[in-house]
């Protein structure tokens, strides 16, 4: 996604500045929308400069899984999801959002004098250079102008499809336009959803045919034929889904496509040596950091991150989350897994866990018997966690979070190693064990995928599925569990489907726990309409696919508690009994070493309910509450007054605060 020239990629706009054939106003002139010279153009150099700039103002807010949408890169749509707790606005039942006043600022304000990385100024710069490189550059080498274009088309497919997923139909521009009161022929209406995907489509198409199967070591990270056409497949299942597709359930048509568009991806990239990193659980967490700026056959696209120090080099601020304090993290550290989450994982044997009298689950000792991608995925008190500085040391390091009464009413706590973490588990997916902890994790050069192999794997197997298709439904599932060891027993412990319900359902499952923490739930909650079911907008998923509402639940936290009595705040009463315990999925004696933790667990420990619930307002327990008519965001009063041709999305007030009349579902 973004090649190494770009982590410097201020230092390459300050030699754009400096080349004697360009303007001196570049960067000013860029801004103001005005018209480059000839000369910039036929120069290999200045355009390769100015297609990194595009990289850049894509990504470089990407700085961890959870964020999602180009430019903009917000994490908070993952607190709507299960896999981290807090109440906020959009699914706060308090709150009601409905007028323009409340839509979202994704879309940007006017161009004005100022132009801001907003989608539309984006897209406006991917149309200069599609227009002008081959009438301004001609002198150039035909093989330079195709893969330049080839990224071109690619970056402007991919900001109308988050465009998409963001309100539904958009405005196409597809030339460059000159800002004008009176010219009626740049007043464009929202587009239908049909029209948005054809356009990304076509724009997709383009890019596969003009890029290479690979780049050079220099260029890697740039985007590649298979990578568009992986990107194809991604649009055309969000398209087949029920949030863009009333016939979703009744007609193959969508998914016949998307079907099709995954499996051409699946073959050309297999074609130019992408495919499932490693065959082991170790090599499958090992692929999200032993592949520093290089390539991966797992990384369909990929974000390259730096590890220095300096303000024109870009980290990944991820590692720095989620370390805990005692690791060397920002205080009150570490990425807290709900309840839910925790209890998600499948069995040793892929089976679901079940609970209570003769189930293969127990919620206490939740770390005994789990999908190997568990151990990957989670840390927990007792779980080797290794970082740069204690590799120098003969053992990893072993984390301990949990919290003991300092006194007899049980309403003071301490808590082991100063980590003070309401869940009994923690995420530490992605995380390096070479990282250094000298400045709190924040310069971490960890490099992050944004589209795996394996999600193509899954948006194959979803349209096999949704077509019926339950045997190679259950090929494709076979081929991510087979990757981290998972036995074939019973279809890898998946079982027998009974319809295309019950598939559809199982790979949802899947990618909730192979995809977890990496940005993709929210979307996929958003494209199946799960947080309720609501006939009136042909909303009836959760009923079809037996899937429990999200709305009127609550993510769960619980703290480990230490039940032998109290202790003093500075006396840790494990401090010495735990000094033996450490549980290394990578260990000889792995299986001995969870039978010691169980036993230490059942010995010393219970959850207790924290004091402030996970989800909570005014420190009450809150349930979530998302409204039908946030799935597709309104647009605001102020793209709304200065486009009154635009209409509001239904279920959204428009400026006067009359109902809006945009249908996304056509």
């Amino acid at each position: 996604m973004k090649t190494k020239i770009n982590k410097y990629i201020v230092l390459s706009l300050l030699l754009v500045l400096g080349a004697s054939s360009c303007s001196d106003n570049f960067l000013e002139e860029k801004k103001q929308f005005k018209f480059y010279d000839e000369e910039f153009f036929k120069s290999e150099e200045r355009v390769n400069y100015f297609v990194n700039n595009l990289y850049y103002d894509f990504f470089d807010a990407y700085k961890t899984p959870t964020a999602i949408r180009v430019g903009s890169y917000t994490t908070v749509e993952t607190s709507y999801t299960e896999e981290v707790g807090g109440i906020s606005n959009f699914i706060n039942p308090n709150v009601t959002l409905q007028n323009a006043a409340d839509g979202s600022g994704y879309y940007g304000a006017a161009l004005a004098d100022n132009i801001s990385n907003v989608p539309y100024n984006r897209i406006r710069d991917c149309n200069e250079m599609l227009e002008k490189l081959d009438v301004l550059g001609a002198n150039l080498s035909q093989v330079f102008r195709d893969r330049i274009k080839g990224q071109v088309y690619y970056l402007r497919a991919l900001q109308y499809y988050d465009l998409m997923r963001t309100y539904g139909g958009v405005p196409i521009v597809t030339t460059v336009q000159v800002a004008s009161a009176t010219d009626e022929s740049i007043k464009l209406p929202r587009a239908s959803i049909t029209e948005v995907v054809n356009q990304i489509v076509a724009d997709l198409d383009k890019a596969a045919t003009l890029l290479p199967g690979q780049w050079d070591a220099a260029n890697y990270g740039r985007y590649t034929r298979g990578a568009a056409l992986a990107q194809k497949s991604r649009v055309l299942l969000t398209y087949a889904s029920p949030l863009f597709n009333k016939s979703w359930d009744t007609s193959t048509t969508r998914w016949d496509a998307a079907l099709a568009a995954g499996l051409a991806a699946e073959t050309q990239l297999t074609t130019d040596g992408f495919g499932l990193q490693g065959t082991t659980a170790r090599q499958w967490a090992e692929m999200f950091y032993n592949f520093d700026n290089v390539f991966c056959k797992e990384a369909i696209t990929v974000k390259l991150l730096a590890n220095g120090t300096t303000s024109l080099q870009s980290n990944n601020s991820w590692e720095r989350s989620m370390r805990l304090a005692s690791q060397g993290g920002v205080a009150g550290g570490g990425v807290k897994v709900p309840k839910a989450m925790i209890d998600l994982f499948p069995t040793n044997t892929g089976a679901r866990p079940v609970a209570g009298t003769g189930g293969n689950y127990d919620p206490f000792l939740f770390f005994k018997d789990r999908d190997p991608r568990f151990y990957r995925t989670f840390g927990f008190s007792g779980s080797a966690w290794a970082y740069n500085n204690s590799l120098t040391t003969a053992a990893q390091p072993t984390v301990w979070a949990y919290r003991w009464s300092t006194n007899a009413a049980g309403t003071s706590f301490a808590f082991s190693m100063g980590n003070d973490v309401s869940s009994p588990a923690f995420v530490r997916k992605m995380s390096s064990p070479n990282v250094s902890n000298a400045t709190n994790f924040q310069f971490s050069g960890t490099d992050i995928m944004e589209y795996r192999y394996a999600e193509l794997l899954l948006n194959i197997a979803e349209c096999y599925a949704a077509k019926g298709d339950i045997t190679n439904t259950l090929v494709y599932l076979g081929k991510i569990r087979n990757r981290v060891g998972i036995p074939s027993a019973n279809n890898y412990g998946i079982g027998a489907l009974a319809d295309k319900y019950k598939a559809i359902e199982a790979v949802l499952y899947e990618r909730r726990v192979e995809l977890a923490y990496e940005g993709k739930r929210f979307y996929d909650i958003q494209r199946w309409m799960l947080y309720s079911d609501d006939a009136s907008i042909n909303d009836i998923t959760n009923a079809k696919l037996g899937i429990p509402v999200i709305n009127g639940t609550q993510r769960v936290g619980n703290y480990l508690h230490y039940k032998i009595g109290t202790s003093a705040a500075g006396t840790d009463p494990l401090a010495t009994s735990r000094a033996a315990i450490s549980v290394d999925p990578d260990a000889s004696n792995f299986a001995a070493q969870i039978t010691a933790l169980a036993a230490f667990y059942t010995t010393n420990f219970d959850l207790r309910a924290p004091q402030t619930p996970m989800d909570a307002i005014g420190g009450v327990a809150t349930n979530i509450l998302w409204r039908p008519n946030y799935y597709i965001m309104g647009l605001t009063n102020t793209v709304l007054s200065q486009n009154p041709w635009l209409n509001q999305t239904k279920g959204w007030n428009d400026a006067s605060g009359n109902a809006g009349t945009y249908d996304f579902q056509e």
